[in-house]
């Protein structure tokens, strides 16, 4: 499985993007992380391979969004209310059986697409 993101750019504090993770095959269990300069990977969001179950960092609840269109096989991850600290590489992963926050558990990775938010 390939995972290819996209979508990040340079936005305002206050304003919103959109990422997207297209997959190359059937994935399962999926998610989103990020990682800031100096700083370590950190969990964002992940989602079940139906959807039905997502799960959140404390740091972004509220405010970002995770879904999937499996008829498209790309993941989502809707950012609203961006703030500076928001700012980092984020990236897609793909596991194939259960769930976790751990980035160790995931099988597949994307290259990552970069988020700026300037104050």
């Amino acid at each position: 499985v390939q995972l290819q993101a996209s979508g990040g750019g340079l936005v305002q504090a206050g304003g919103s993007l959109r990422l997207s993770c297209a997959a190359s095959g059937r994935t399962f269990y999926m998610g989103w992380f990020r990682q800031a300069p100096g700083k370590g990977r950190e969990f964002v969001a992940a989602i079940t391979r139906s959807g039905g179950i997502t799960d959140y960092a404390d740091s972004v609840k509220g405010r970002f969004t995770i879904s999937r269109d499996n008829t498209k096989n790309t993941l989502y991850l809707q950012m609203n209310s961006l703030k500076p600290e928001d700012s980092a590489n984020y990236y897609c992963a793909a596991k194939k059986y259960g769930s976790s926050r751990l980035g160790p558990d995931y099988d597949y990775w994307g290259q990552g697409t970069k988020v700026t938010v300037s104050s």
